[in-house]
């Protein structure tokens, strides 16, 4: 899957309605520019792809400051907060998703009731315990990697990642269980996104021919 359609979504859902200097601004903000792909050209251009997908809408609003076209604020549509929400579930569920897609699931899962993120973390559990339990068909943990020549460390480092991050999720699960964040209609949400004027500490000073779109 795309983290950055999911990222973008979530940040424009969050937003109610941005610009992508605002979703750009967000996003580096969270640091997802080092964690994932979601550089400043891949941003405008997922904004745009998906209001031509119809799962944002586009509207065009006052001149920019730089006294060039009128501004592209985007809004999230029906269709589109389907998408935001199945991308959510794939990437809290799926074993084999990479650090950026999980990251920006756990980045957006408090948009989920309580007791679904818990039940959607369990099954991410169940996913790693049968991914480990398919490699373990061909390579024996307690007989160590040189039973398979160093090609047998590349096993050991699959079964020893789906060790930690089952245990890493079953600690967050245990935490939300325990009643750590606010959920989705639980009450005022976490507030993770930057203000119109509010100064980003973590902006690269990169400039890009759609800053202002």
């Amino acid at each position: 899957m795309s983290v950055i359609r999911l990222l973008v979504l979530g940040a424009v859902r969050m937003h109610g309605r941005a610009h992508g200097y605002q979703v750009r601004n967000d996003l580096e903000f969270w640091g997802a520019h080092e964690w994932s792909n979601a550089k400043p050209g891949s941003i405008y251009h997922a904004l745009k792809q998906m209001a031509k997908q119809g799962l944002l809408k586009a509207h065009e609003v006052a001149p920019s400051t730089a006294g060039g076209p009128p501004r592209t604020e985007y809004e999230i549509t029906e269709q589109g907060t389907e998408e935001y929400l199945k991308l959510l579930r794939e990437a809290l569920t799926s074993y084999d998703q990479k650090l950026d897609v999980l990251s920006a699931g756990i980045g957006f899962i408090v948009d989920l009731p309580r007791a679904e993120a818990v039940e959607l973390l369990k099954k991410r559990v169940e996913n790693l315990r049968q991914w480990r339990t398919s490699v373990t068909e061909y390579y024996t943990p307690e007989e160590g990697p040189e039973q398979l020549g160093h090609i047998g460390e590349i096993m050991n480092f699959w079964v020893h990642s789906a060790d930690a991050g089952a245990e890493w999720t079953r600690g967050l699960i245990r935490r939300i269980e325990e009643g750590a964040y606010v959920f989705s209609g639980e009450g005022e949400p976490f507030v993770g996104v930057l203000a119109e004027e509010q100064e980003n500490p973590y902006a690269t000073g990169e400039k890009h021919p759609g800053d202002e779109a």
